[in-house]
């Protein structure tokens, strides 16, 4: 497929939106920037909510393929999850079915499989058929844009890949980090590959770079065209020093969600 000249990306002032706003255009993408909240240094970013449907149709208008990051990235109130997550998704996708966009990328979660059982290597046993068990109301929000997607590419024809992300900083910050970290190059790369490999119709990818504690597959993701280029390994050693290695009899531990499972970290706004 050739790449997509023009790509609407949601959530642009977020912290992986800011990343990839630097990472994907090299790749050859003019990025449509897209965020409720202003996006510093960049005047022509649309601001807006996903609320907003005419608004959201004026961003889709005339771009070539859609990367969703917008919406709330963390537990929140049911209601809150509900406009942001699953309203905003769907005005999304029907925005791109009105404007006739035809591949978007959607930032899925782990956390849509957060209460699966962690492997106790890294042995890379979560496959993508592991059934949905989602740990919070945001886990659920995200099962529910892959079925979206699903949806709309038997319904419509509009290809989507879900990308389970795991967790993509420059450095990983925590003992379990390092087994489903994602380096910001190799979020460029997957992002890249997921815009521009032939016929997806539907797919759902685990998200991570190469790492030697990896615990779940990334057949799919390779299968797309993503090569990764980075391993957490070299900083297993610094972190394992301050944190200790995983405690299988710790409830935060013995879930791939972590934390959203006992104690989810909490939306701010």
């Amino acid at each position: 497929m050739t790449a997509p000249r023009t790509v609407l990306l949601t959530g642009a002032a977020g912290g992986l939106g800011t990343l990839m706003r630097e990472l994907l255009p090299p790749y050859g993408y003019r990025l449509r920037l897209f965020d409720q909240r202003p996006v510093d240094g960049e005047p022509e970013a649309i601001t807006a909510d996903l609320a907003d449907r005419a608004a959201v149709r004026e961003a889709v208008r005339g771009v070539d393929a859609i990367i969703h990051f917008a919406g709330i990235s963390l537990e929140a109130p049911f209601e809150q999850i509900l406009r942001a997550n699953i309203e905003g998704t769907y005005h999304l996708y029907e925005a791109a079915r009105e404007e006739g966009v035809r591949r978007i990328v959607f930032a899925s979660s782990n956390h849509a499989v957060g209460f699966t059982p962690r492997p106790a290597d890294g042995s890379g046993a979560i496959g993508i058929g592991t059934p949905r068990r989602p740990d919070t109301y945001y886990g659920l929000s995200k099962g529910f844009g892959e079925d979206l997607a699903s949806l709309y590419w038997d319904l419509h024809g509009i290809e989507t890949v879900s990308l389970r992300i795991g967790s993509c900083f420059p450095r990983p910050t925590t003992v379990r980090m390092l087994s489903i970290w994602m380096s910001p190059a190799d979020c460029a790369r997957l992002l890249h590959a997921a815009l521009t490999a032939e016929g997806v119709g539907h797919t759902v990818a685990y998200a991570s770079s190469a790492n030697t504690r990896l615990w779940w597959d990334l057949t799919t993701a390779r299968a797309l065209g993503y090569t990764p280029q980075d391993d957490s390994e070299p900083y297993a050693a610094e972190l394992i020093a301050a944190q200790g290695e995983l405690d299988p009899d710790n409830p935060e531990h013995a879930h791939l969600g972590g934390a959203f499972c006992t104690d989810p970290p909490r939306w701010p706004y």
